[in-house]
């Protein structure tokens, strides 16, 4: 019997590698394109005087203008060297490095789905993924083969991804259809289709519905007899998703993604062309490449679940929410003020946190206690360089899934006196003091019946 070793040595058809790393750039480059379109790199990088890092990435910022906008134009360009496949392995280390560059500019404008880029262009950097359909293929044709380890690393990669997606959301709220009736009965008010989604067993059973695609019908990508139709009922619900909801290319992603557990050889199959034969040989992958696989996928799996080590609630108190999977599962809006004070004149300031900020980052910081922390820390270092020795408390309601909005953080606290807990809870942010929800906490902020 073949070890493992030899398993993911045997060489198979390039062409699933192949189209997903066409798919990959193409998405890339229409991403790009959007974005310059709509002047979000402007709005996300460039507008805002100040940017919240993520731990240990301080030290990155803003290029200044024009350097910004050429370096995402350096993201274009390599996407769609990618797409082609020319140049192939220098400029999807170019996207990736360039891609991440503007990931870490700003812990505000995390989102699930640029995390999932870039570990697919991490991955697509250690891949033979221009072996076929690429000009570098056309110019210097080579073995149209890959190792069956390239397709597997995307496949337990994606499946991570969709699993945790549907383990995250067994939370009382999502059980209970919320805060998924918020959002679909908000979006298609007004359209054919919203007396249908009226009745709370619809939001309930669409609720369950989601976490059974997920928790089930994913392993079940594995298995050819039923892989086809958990395809399609994916490309139903992504484009669903992409309807419902402004998530960019999260769900064509997906989809493309999804298309790596069919054979190796399933686009010429589709077509009805032979598929090149296998060779009768092929060397062992390295045991540094079978340690590397290890790794990642560990980190891959054990990573999302570190919000269970915390004494908290992560979808209040926002410990372990990155890297995690949790997507389209809360609905958290907040709204507040920080109080700056002068421990010498007891002189004191009320700040508007959009003051200093852009909406799209105050809306952001106040629902997220370690931005909060950066936010409060930096305007200490604004009224220091004026002069001043203060201390800066917060005063923020905040409200979940439609339940009557609570202080966040507690009163009192100076937050240039306290510090993140990277590995626990911090003591200074409150517990939700209604867990369940209910009829009664039906509710959106300040206000409603």
């Amino acid at each position: 019997m073949p070890t493992l070793r030899h398993q993911l040595s045997s060489p198979v058809s390039a062409q699933s590698l192949a189209l997903f790393r066409i798919a990959f750039g193409a998405l890339m480059l229409w991403d790009c394109w959007r974005f310059i379109k709509y002047e979000r790199v402007w709005r996300y990088w460039i507008q805002p005087d100040f940017h919240f890092s993520y731990p240990g990435f301080s030290w990155v910022e803003p290029l200044p203008q024009p350097w910004l906008q050429i370096a995402w134009l350096g993201v274009g360009l390599a996407a769609a060297l990618v797409m082609l496949g020319l140049f192939y392995r220098v400029a999807i280390i170019a996207l990736t490095v360039l891609f991440g560059y503007f990931f870490l500019l700003d812990a505000a404008e995390y989102l699930n789905h640029f995390y999932l880029v870039l570990l697919y262009a991490a991955l697509l950097c250690c891949l033979p993924a221009a072996r076929v359909w690429s000009l570098d293929a056309w110019l210097r044709p080579r073995d149209p083969h890959v190792p069956a380890a390239a397709v597997a690393i995307l496949r337990i990669q994606t499946e991570i991804v969709l699993i945790y997606a549907g383990l995250v959301k067994l939370t009382p709220d999502w059980l209970r259809g919320e805060p998924l009736g918020l959002w679909l009965r908000d979006r298609v008010e007004g359209f054919w289709i919203a007396p249908l989604l009226e009745p709370d067993w619809v939001m309930v059973a669409a609720a369950w519905g989601v976490i059974a695609l997920h928790v089930v019908g994913a392993p079940l990508l594995m298995w050819h007899r039923t892989r086809l139709a958990v395809f399609l009922i994916y490309c139903v619900f992504h484009c669903a998703n992409a309807w419902f909801f402004n998530i960019g290319i999260f769900p064509w992603l997906t989809i493309a993604a999804t298309t790596i557990f069919f054979a190796p050889d399933w686009p010429s199959a589709l077509f009805g062309r032979a598929a090149p034969t296998s060779p009768p040989a092929a060397p062992l992958l390295p045991r540094a490449a079978l340690l590397a696989m290890a790794v990642w996928i560990t980190v891959q799996i054990f990573l999302p679940v570190r919000g269970a080590l915390f004494d908290s609630e992560t979808r209040w108190s926002g410990d372990g929410h990155r890297f995690s999977w949790r997507m389209r599962i809360y609905d958290r809006e907040a709204e507040g003020v920080f109080i700056v004070t002068d421990h010498r004149s007891g002189q004191f300031w009320e700040v508007d946190p959009e003051e200093f900020l852009s909406r799209r980052q105050a809306g952001t910081m106040l629902t997220r206690a370690d931005l909060i922390h950066q936010f409060a820390n930096h305007l200490a270092r604004i009224w220091r360089e004026r002069g001043h020795e203060v201390a800066v408390y917060a005063e923020i309601c905040k409200s979940l899934n439609g339940r009557p909005c609570q202080y966040y953080i507690a009163p009192g606290t100076d937050l240039t006196q306290v510090r993140i807990n990277l590995f626990g809870a911090d003591p200074w942010v409150l517990p939700l003091e209604e867990p369940a929800w209910g009829a009664a906490d039906n509710r959106r902020l300040y206000g409603g019946t």
